[in-house]
């Protein structure tokens, strides 16, 4: 992977949830390959907020998606960047920007889409996860080492695996029933929810 290949893209997102959500509207509407990656990165600067990065197969594949979103309708919604090149707001572009260096530079970021990330429903074995996935590794919160692959995961259908340092991480934990499940939840309850 190299920034000729990733794209970013900054819409000033708070939350999770909606990076998500945007994460598979532009995938959609991009009609982004299954060897698409599209993660999440925070972005500390200004009002703290997220950014996403496209990580495409190929650079005739970035040009082409790159050119689609600058031609969006609401450009002043965007931030985009693709190597030297910047479009919309600077202050979303320079996050766009950020996404691509977390990216790229640093292996990091929380993915959202991944290949393989289609075959990940209902329950699986870790080592059917890492055999049709793009998941190099699973990490079992607070163990010495991973599980072993015969361990079942119940997916929860939401498995946001991290990039650290290049390789793709799921984090599970231990759950009723001798299952394991992925550490972010699908839903959270807000902080202070109850009153």
């Amino acid at each position: 992977m190299t920034a000729a290949t990733v794209i970013g893209v900054d819409a000033a997102t708070a939350g999770l949830g909606d990076a998500d959500h945007l994460a598979r509207a532009l995938a959609g509407e991009l009609a982004l390959p299954d060897t698409a990656s599209v993660g999440t990165h925070a972005v500390r600067a200004g009002r703290p907020h997220l950014a996403l990065s496209l990580t495409l197969p190929d650079a005739a594949t970035a040009t082409e998606a790159w050119w689609a979103l600058t031609r969006r309708t609401e450009p002043e919604a965007l931030g985009l960047a693709f190597g030297e090149r910047r479009h919309g707001p600077a202050e979303l572009a320079e996050g766009a920007a950020h996404a691509v260096a977390e990216r790229t530079l640093h292996g990091a970021g929380r993915a959202v889409l991944f290949p393989g990330a289609g075959a990940l429903t209902g329950t699986v074995g870790v080592a059917e996860l890492l055999a049709v996935s793009a998941v190099d590794e699973v990490a079992l919160l607070g163990a010495a080492g991973p599980p072993d692959g015969a361990r079942r995961i119940l997916t929860r259908d939401h498995l946001r695996p991290e990039w650290r340092e290049g390789r793709l991480v799921l984090t599970v934990m231990e759950a009723a029933g001798g299952v394991l499940v992925p550490f972010e939840v699908p839903d959270p309850t807000p902080c202070c929810a109850d009153h």
